[in-house]
């Protein structure tokens, strides 16, 4: 029943928040709007343009993980975006990360259609959008038609774990600080198999840089994992296009027979080599 308010709630705010911010002008703004008590107002469809989806630290042009898929799915170099560059893991769960890497293609949650998590969703292959009135502040993710709700002012612990986790925040400056806590320890952090567990909390970090463009950082800490806090940070880029609109991504047929094909009756197997439609 809690979980079923919270959904809804959360619905209900994505609601009167797209209202709000549909009566905002297409284009490139030439100065930060502000939201009511002076602070940023940072709605917007927003994206990452970098390679941190396929892996947080650097690295190198990589195969792709079956030959077949050919150089559509191989994995591009990318600079990294870990602060000291490298993850600080301990020894066993480093061990832990280098297993998944190995098993990716059947435990990747991304592969299943679950949510992202946080931080992932933000750095995903995909657009955000940021919906924000004074204090209350949505932002839903195109990938699986995730939807979060972050609570300005907020301090109430997580009513139950969950994929996205429970978001509490406050403004520092024009700074929003949002402290996530609640998962449910099942989410990546990229498709390289980095991952924190459900004790982590994260400290996101948006900062505006001008009126199109966000810094982001996210600070995780998770003492089962981690020998220490370490923080990743990126640019984000507003999406300018004119007429530009979220649409969904609703993942979930594309993992039906990934995750339910073992349960079909006896005969009913697609053909061997064929393509689902």
């Amino acid at each position: 029943m809690m979980r079923a308010a919270v959904v809804h709630g959360v619905a209900a705010a994505a609601i009167v928040l797209a209202v709000a911010v549909t009566a905002r002008a297409d284009g490139v703004l030439t100065e930060m709007p502000e939201a009511p008590g002076g602070r940023p107002d940072l709605s917007g469809v927003w994206q990452a343009l970098n390679t941190a989806h396929w892996n947080l630290e650097t690295h190198a042009s990589a195969y792709p993980a079956l030959l077949e898929l050919g150089a559509q799915f191989a994995v591009p170099p990318g600079p990294g975006v870990v602060e000291g560059g490298t993850i600080p893991y301990q020894p066993a769960a480093l061990a832990e990360r280098d297993r998944r890497f190995e098993n990716r293609l059947a435990e990747d949650p991304e592969a299943n259609c679950y949510l992202g998590g946080i931080p992932r969703s933000t750095y995903m292959p995909y657009p955000f959008q940021i919906l924000q009135n004074g204090d209350d502040i949505v932002i839903y993710y195109q990938f699986a038609t995730g939807i979060r709700r972050i609570f300005v002012g907020g301090e109430q612990e997580a009513p139950l774990d969950s994929w996205m986790g429970w978001s509490n925040a406050r403004w520092e400056g024009d700074t929003l600080v949002v402290e996530v806590t609640g998962f449910n320890g099942q989410t990546w952090l990229d498709r390289a198999g980095n991952y924190a567990s459900a004790n982590a909390t994260v400290v996101e970090r948006y900062t505006p840089l001008g009126p199109n463009h966000l810094q982001y950082e996210a600070t995780i800490e998770d003492p089962t994992v981690f020998t220490r806090p370490w923080t990743i940070s990126m640019p984000l880029y507003r999406i300018v296009d004119e007429g530009f609109r979220l649409l969904e991504f609703k993942c979930e047929p594309y993992a039906e027979e990934r995750i339910y094909g073992h349960l079909r009756k006896p005969g009913t197997e697609p053909p061997e080599g064929a393509t689902l439609q």
